[in-house]
């Protein structure tokens, strides 16, 4: 797969606001954001680190910060969710609160800054 903005261009138009909406927060929260791949898939990357993926898959959305402790920095905001180790998963009409996705982000480029 390519860029996000490539994944985002093949998704159908409910699924690309949502998802878009997601990488629009998490990019707002880590400005210093470039496109790129986490585990074979389109991400956004912080110094060189994956910072988010979030995918399609054929019953749910993933939403990925490559980090359990990540999710674990959202999880007061994601009471009702499907939250496993290190995933958030979702329907396109139920998208995670911005406050868990700006908690995670945070988290994460902290984790990334070391």
């Amino acid at each position: 797969m390519g860029t996000v903005d490539d994944y985002l261009d093949g998704l159908d138009p409910a699924d690309r606001d949502v998802i878009g909406r997601i990488y629009d927060v998490a990019r707002g929260t880590v400005p210093d954001t470039v496109q790129g791949e986490g585990y074979g898939m389109p991400a956004l990357t912080y110094h060189g680190s994956p910072l988010l993926s979030v995918m399609r898959t054929k019953k749910h959305i993933g939403l990925y910060p490559f980090s359990p402790e990540a999710v674990d920095a959202g999880r007061p905001h994601l009471a009702g969710f499907d939250v496993e180790k290190g995933t958030v998963r979702f329907q396109p009409g139920t998208p995670p609160p911005d406050d868990a996705i700006r908690a995670m982000m945070a988290f994460r480029r902290d984790q990334i800054d070391g």
